[in-house]
């Protein structure tokens, strides 16, 4: 599937018929959140089109991690370190043209370091491990004709998740149920930290995008977990359209409405 057709039936899919209204309503609010007592599995906050599946962008940066410690491509937070080549690697970021190591392909969301990772798997280990995990709707085959599903497939492409299947994925994988349990403490330990509302410890990766390959409605997840006083939660917000803040990236925007809204949400 490619952007446009993504942009009409995939990002809005299932849960509220909402493809139609992509061209109709360009000013359409989009908001959906998931909050999950770890211990309990009991839903503390779920609201808005929760089924429906987006395009992961780059919260697939956590299954990524897994994928590349697992395989041994990568070895801790600060090895390997990859030189950005501008002949092979697509960036217009300062900060994405220079020398990245795991922990800062995590912080700085590099997407050229996502794609070396998923070359050095090759096709038939990238495809096992996005199966293996059950993540979203698996489909990993990219833009039809352009086989780029190896580099593009989670980039408002052919792979989408919702939020519900992002918080079923972050209970698997805190379990230590997909992977070595080495590669799930070491994924873990280089997801983004944050300090959230009410004393909240916050980890989680950003994603950001759009709903229309014209650019004009953003989007924007924030995924991952929050620990305080031996309580975790697991959590997944979207944010799309007229709910991004005019001017800013959908990933950054949800994720501090989110760090805001923590200590009410996990209550």
């Amino acid at each position: 599937m490619d952007r446009r057709q993504f942009a009409g039936a995939l990002a809005l899919g299932t849960g509220a018929a909402l493809s139609g209204i992509a061209r109709a309503a360009p000013a359409r609010v989009v908001r959906a959140m998931v909050v999950q007592d770890w211990a309990s599995g009991r839903v503390l906050h779920r609201s808005g089109a929760c089924a429906t599946r987006f395009s992961p962008c780059s919260t697939f940066k956590i299954p990524l991690g897994l994928m590349g410690f697992d395989a041994a491509i990568l070895r801790d937070a600060h090895h390997p370190a990859w030189d950005y080549d501008p002949a092979v690697h697509r960036a217009n970021r300062a900060v994405d043209k220079q020398r990245t190591n795991p922990a800062q392909w995590q912080a700085n969301s590099v997407v050229w370091f996502s794609q070396a990772l998923t070359r050095r798997l090759g096709e038939a280990r990238f495809k096992g491990y996005v199966d293996r995990f059950g993540y979203g709707n698996r489909d990993v085959r990219g833009n039809p004709g352009k086989r780029d599903g190896l580099t593009e497939s989670w980039l408002m492409s052919s792979l989408a998740i919702s939020p519900d299947e992002q918080v079923a994925f972050l209970r698997r994988m805190l379990a230590h149920r997909l992977v070595s349990a080495q590669a799930h403490a070491l994924t873990e330990a280089i997801v983004p930290a944050f300090e959230g509302a009410g004393g909240w410890h916050v980890r989680g990766k950003t994603g950001s995008g759009w709903l229309r390959p014209d650019r004009a409605e953003p989007l924007g997840w924030f995924v991952g977990w929050a620990d305080k006083g031996g309580r975790r939660v697991l959590f997944a917000r979207v944010e799309a359209g007229a709910a991004v803040p005019r001017g800013t990236a959908g990933g950054p925007a949800t994720r501090e409405a989110m760090l805001r809204e923590i200590g009410r949400l996990a209550r």
